[in-house]
């Protein structure tokens, strides 16, 4: 894929611009927003600065507290941050990956900013944690993977997609260079990444069904802000339903978020392992 995307990086170029091969031998990144800025502008990675880095992403946050359960009236801000932790943790331990959340407290972040923070970080792995909600007497439990797409799969994600939009409309990335260059980089870059997307998402239903519940159907596709980082996999993780009583109990308890961490480290490290194995097969 990396050699395709240079050869057609090229071709563009030099077809659009046959006099000036300069920047076409040098290709056309994408740009990151706020490449340059200062390092205290990130958050903490933890692990050695050569694995692969995942980014953690705990839903809602600050003024924004998500879903509210009519169980213990538990914010769903605060249930995912409990829960990316633990994946936090969890992956730190095991040391075959670096990790590092978009936020590590109760503050709000808009959702370009989550991916972006990914981005800046030359992630490898974007996971959003959410905790789902439905209606009264909808009996809805279990886990849900959501990845990209353009037209959402069906009513109930399509609804997701608006509720986590509406707070941050901003979606895209800012290119610089040729712009027939840009769109067909930006094309290719985010097909892969959707690709590697639903993939992961397949993974993490495998590796992880023997920790928790899943609906049956886990996978799931939305328009959501924050899986548009064209150049990073990414997937948002519905851990439970805040409107189930049996999950509200397991999400929310430290058995269960040690489990949820559990399968999640199994999946993200199968996943890695993968990668490894087709690099070396080269």
């Amino acid at each position: 894929m990396d050699l395709l995307i240079a050869f057609l990086i090229a071709l563009v170029t030099a077809v659009a611009a046959p006099g000036d091969r300069g920047q076409g031998d040098e290709g056309v990144p994408i740009a990151v927003a706020g490449d340059g800025g200062p390092a205290a502008d990130l958050p903490r990675a933890l692990g050695d600065p050569g694995r692969p880095l995942v980014i953690l992403d705990a839903g809602h946050g600050g003024r924004d507290p998500g879903a509210i359960s009519p169980f213990g009236s538990r914010r769903e801000k605060d249930v995912t941050l409990a829960i990316a932790t633990a994946i936090r943790d969890a992956l730190a331990a095991s040391g075959r990956v670096r990790v590092a959340m978009t936020r590590e407290d109760d503050r709000y972040l808009v959702l370009k900013d989550r991916y972006e923070i990914a981005r800046r970080m030359r992630a490898a792995l974007f996971i959003s944690i959410h905790a789902d909600a439905a209606p009264a007497n909808d009996g809805a439990r279990g886990a849900t993977i959501y990845t990209l797409s353009e037209v959402a799969s069906d009513r109930e994600a399509a609804l997701l997609a608006e509720q986590q939009n509406q707070s941050d409309r901003i979606a895209g990335s800012a290119l610089s260079g040729d712009s027939g260059v840009d769109r067909i980089l930006i094309d290719l870059t985010q097909r892969e990444s959707m690709t590697v997307s639903a993939e992961f998402a397949s993974l993490l239903k495998r590796e992880a069904s023997a920790y928790f519940p899943f609906r049956p159907e886990y996978h799931r596709f939305a328009s959501l802000v924050v899986l548009k980082a064209p150049d990073v996999p990414s997937i948002l993780f519905e851990t439970g339903y805040l409107t189930n009583a049996t999950d509200t109990a397991y999400i929310d308890s430290a058995e269960g978020r040690q489990q949820i961490a559990m399968g999640m480290k199994s999946a993200i490290e199968t996943h890695f392992a993968r990668k490894l194995v087709r690099v070396a097969a080269r």
